[in-house]
């Protein structure tokens, strides 16, 4: 490497260096390459700067000063692996911009906005397509069981046992596989989607559970897409976040369902250890990071907490 190899070059070399040790870098590898295009359009040559690192840092759309501070901490490993050809290389210093790893309080849907967004889905065109009835199934089925995204798109046919009532989430996160009981109405509302999928000669040849128009399989990405153009018709938004998310539909599942064993009297840390197995979490810790202090919960557990209640923990 000199200091007129093209960025994306390094970018590269860094990058596959990492990933022969066992690193994965998936969304790193996404930043660093917009990094590298930023730098080489701007003809940075010469070891990397503060300047640069922190123009790039700051050039995001949003200008969020946690993007920032996540960008630099992308930005630290790369600067470490350059330094060792390029000593006058600058390491950009850590929590330049904060801490990188800021918890933003999720948007917690109200019943109402999940029953809004399941119809607004299903309206998505073309009307009377797959599309939309795939999409809001999807919604229904997240917010009713607090799947992860790619686990619910990931759906093949086997792995949807409606005569028993269950999901096999097969290597999913931490490349764990589990059963997920479900509700009596969530697998009617499954039955009645697997009926008007198969109505479709393109969709019924397929081993997707979940499929789109013209017998393409539901994709984490597809399903993304479509949710940004019916979350808009939901209003305001709650938490710390631009928009409302898919993923806080597996927040919301999870701080409800905390509310209802607080209001039922039901002790939180014993229960908490199926819920971690129930959402596919490896240690009971993750679990935990979903819970978010709502109104509803802090009144819970402030009746919980008063002097002489014999439900208290």
């Amino acid at each position: 490497m000199t200091v007129t190899t093209p960025w994306s070059a390094r970018v590269r070399a860094y990058l596959a260096e990492r990933r022969h040790a066992g690193f994965s870098l998936t969304i790193a590898g996404q930043q660093l390459a917009a990094f590298a295009h930023f730098a080489d359009r701007r003809a940075h040559r010469g070891p990397l700067t503060l300047a640069l690192a922190t123009e790039w840092a700051c050039a995001s759309r949003g200008r969020r000063p946690l993007t920032a501070a996540r960008r630099i901490e992308v930005l630290r490993g790369f600067a470490r692996y350059c330094q060792r050809d390029e000593p006058a290389t600058m390491i950009p210093p850590r929590r330049l911009f904060g801490a990188p790893h800021r918890r933003l309080p999720p948007h917690l849907y109200t019943e109402h906005e999940i029953e809004r967004l399941i119809a607004a889905a299903g309206d998505l065109h073309p009307p009377g397509g797959l599309r939309g009835a795939s999409c809001a199934t999807i919604i229904g089925l997240m917010a009713a069981t607090g799947l992860r995204i790619s686990e619910a798109t990931h759906l093949q046919r086997p792995d949807v046992d409606l005569k028993h009532g269950r999901l096999l989430i097969r290597q999913s996160k931490f490349g764990k596989s589990r059963w997920v009981p479900l509700h009596a109405t969530t697998v009617d509302a499954l039955r009645a989607y697997a009926v008007r999928r198969d109505a479709h000669r393109q969709a019924a040849a397929r081993d997707a559970f979940f499929v789109f128009d013209y017998g393409r399989p539901a994709s984490t990405r597809a399903l993304q897409y479509a949710f940004q153009l019916v979350r808009r018709r939901l209003g305001c938004v709650r938490g710390g976040h631009r928009a409302h998310r898919l993923h806080d539909l597996r927040h919301t599942f999870i701080c409800r369902r905390l509310e209802q064993w607080y209001a039922a009297g039901l002790d939180f840390d014993r229960e908490v250890l199926a819920l971690a197995t129930y959402v596919g979490h490896a240690k009971v810790t993750d679990t935990y990071w979903y819970v978010t202090a709502t109104p509803e919960l802090m009144a819970l557990a402030a009746r919980r907490a008063e002097p002489g209640r014999s439900d208290t923990p």
